[in-house]
């Protein structure tokens, strides 16, 4: 009950919606999709407990961990930026860049779903800005939120397929490839530092 009355609702909701815009689950259907029919499978549980996982690491010790290695913040989202970049190529274009060991059905896509997609760059670099605003409790909260719509989306995609059908897929799939090639340009003009 300490926990719940210790909650603003009304900053859990500006930090989930700020998550939800960078994370944009909606937005990366059609590259799950397309994950999807490379691996035959995918498995949604996994794929958002491993995100979770990152994304609450990010929370707590993701600058520390950049710093350990001696990364700044700036260089991570661009190279999280060329991770993006390749993924929108690949859909636009429709070529593989990223070798696919889709062969074996036990394995799971982790890479690229969980990472950079969904905790990559923009996540890392949104939660450490929003610790400085918010209260911990009220990000951790929004991290929640935004992990039950992913684990949601990522069940449900094979439905979604089948309702937007072949032709909707590739119009998706070209569209949301762009936006990708857009936020991975952004990345890089936001972060790129020219000495």
């Amino acid at each position: 009950m300490n926990i719940l009355n210790s909650i603003n609702f009304k900053e859990s909701i500006s930090v989930s919606l700020i998550l939800f815009s960078v994370i944009d689950i909606l937005g990366s259907i059609p590259f799950i999709i397309d994950i999807k029919k490379k691996f035959k499978s995918i498995d949604s549980f996994k794929i958002t407990v491993v995100s979770g996982a990152l994304l609450f690491s990010f929370l707590y010790i993701g600058e520390s961990i950049l710093r350990l290695f001696g990364v700044d913040v700036q260089s991570f989202a661009i190279a999280g930026g060329l991770i993006m970049f390749f993924l929108g190529l690949e859909m636009v274009l429709d070529i593989v860049i990223f070798k696919h060991d889709h062969q074996d059905s036990s394995s799971s896509p982790i890479v690229p779903l969980a990472f950079p997609l969904i905790a990559g760059a923009g996540s890392m670099t949104t939660l450490i800005s929003l610790n400085a605003v918010y209260a911990r409790i009220n990000i951790i909260f929004g991290i929640l939120l935004n992990l039950v719509i992913i684990y949601f989306v990522l069940n449900s995609s094979s439905f979604i397929d089948k309702k937007i059908g072949k032709t909707g897929n590739l119009i998706l799939r070209k569209f949301f490839g762009t936006i990708l090639l857009a936020m991975a340009i952004k990345l890089f003009r936001t972060n790129l530092v020219l000495g």
